[in-house]
């Protein structure tokens, strides 16, 4: 109808809007990708849509899902003496179950704590530190999982024997699975993540269509993320269930297929805890025995315990998409991007900090 063309101008946009506005019944729609979240509130697209149409922001953050015991393992890892730990940016200030238990106080203590911008660095690393126990943090959904994969096998191929990941890689379709089967959200639609549908493709989403959920896959820049909404609302109105892809020049049926190869010969599934959340079936990736002498939790066992924060942090009720940031009695006051309480604040893909940074409130 209007969406899918390219270089549209505001007019044009301005029409797809009046198309999603006529639109009267209440419904929430919710985006599981932390760029999407971004994009929705830097553009202001909450506030060019009519008030029954509420966007909502689910897990779509890998380090904010991260639970406590998770971090706080890390957290002590990085500790020992003969440990490296290879990290992206992001993790190194969100906090354990305590606000002091971040890689950023640890390295504080003496940690070595290394930042890397790809898998392969970490590989590099431990090249260079033989005498080292180099860890790379191995997160993100099924978008950064082949990295890592990638990087196992690498190891493996140059025989070396101080290299590990601890995996903490989750899916995306078994926690959508769950918020769908959660009665108390009434989600009617998801705007699926573009980067990891460049993974999974349009078919890794069509498990909604079970759901009689109407989705679709949306990119990054304004127009795409009002294209994703339009989809769902045109699919809402015409009763059409099917999953929608107006991401299709980058998003295929089937997706990466090296890509998903590479998974699916690396790792197996697992249950896997998810901050607010829970254990979710089958929901984390973890190195099969092919690899596991690569696998940290072999060699040091979690034995942290999973302790429940009580600092008034509500991360765990945003991510469930049950409480919008500024709903927190933390949020712009006892906990900001400067002083963060809650991982949603740290990271960039953060729902809060998101929020924060537009002034969503």
């Amino acid at each position: 109808m209007f969406a899918g063309e390219k270089m549209r101008s505001m007019k044009e946009i301005n029409k797809i809007l009046e198309y999603i506005n006529s639109f009267h019944e209440k419904i929430n729609l919710m985006e599981v990708c932390g760029t999407h979240t971004n994009a929705i509130s830097k553009f202001g697209i909450r506030s060019a849509l009519n008030k029954n149409i509420n966007l909502i922001s689910g897990p779509g953050c890998p380090v904010c899902v991260t639970p406590d015991l998770y971090l706080d393992y890390i957290y002590d890892l990085s500790l020992k003496e003969d440990v490296i730990i290879a990290t992206y940016g992001d993790m190194i200030r969100v906090p354990g179950s305590l606000p002091n238990l971040t890689l950023e106080n640890a390295k504080a203590k003496g940690a070595n704590i290394k930042m890397v911008y790809s898998s392969m660095d970490a590989v590099n690393i431990a090249e260079e530190n033989p005498l080292k126990k180099v860890v790379f943090l191995g997160i993100g959904f099924e978008t950064t999982a082949p990295a890592t994969a990638v990087a196992v096998k690498e190891a493996k191929a140059k025989g070396l024997k101080n290299f590990f990941v601890f995996s903490i890689h989750k899916l995306v379709e078994p926690v959508m699975r769950l918020l769908l089967e959660d009665e108390s959200l009434k989600i009617n639609g998801f705007i699926c993540p573009g980067h990891v549908a460049v993974v999974v493709g349009e078919k890794g989403f069509e498990f909604l269509e079970e759901y009689n959920c109407p989705s679709a896959i949306a990119g990054f820049e304004m127009d795409e993320v009002i294209d994703g909404i339009f989809y769902i609302i045109k699919s809402l109105k015409e009763k059409d269930y099917k999953i929608k892809n107006p991401y299709s020049k980058l998003v295929k049926p089937e997706g990466n297929l090296a890509a998903l190869t590479l998974i699916s010969n690396t790792f197996i599934k697992v249950d896997d805890p998810w901050r607010g959340i829970g254990t979710v079936s089958k929901s984390g990736l973890k190195l099969n025995d092919e690899y596991k002498e690569f696998d940290i939790e072999k060699l040091y066992p979690i034995t942290v315990k999973n302790t429940n924060r009580n600092n008034g942090c509500q991360c765990g009720e945003i991510l469930k998409g049950k409480l919008r940031p500024n709903e927190c009695p933390l949020f712009g006051k006892v906990c900001t991007p400067e002083n963060p309480i809650g991982p949603c604040m740290v990271s960039g893909e953060g729902s809060c900090s998101a929020y924060y940074k537009y002034s969503t409130f």
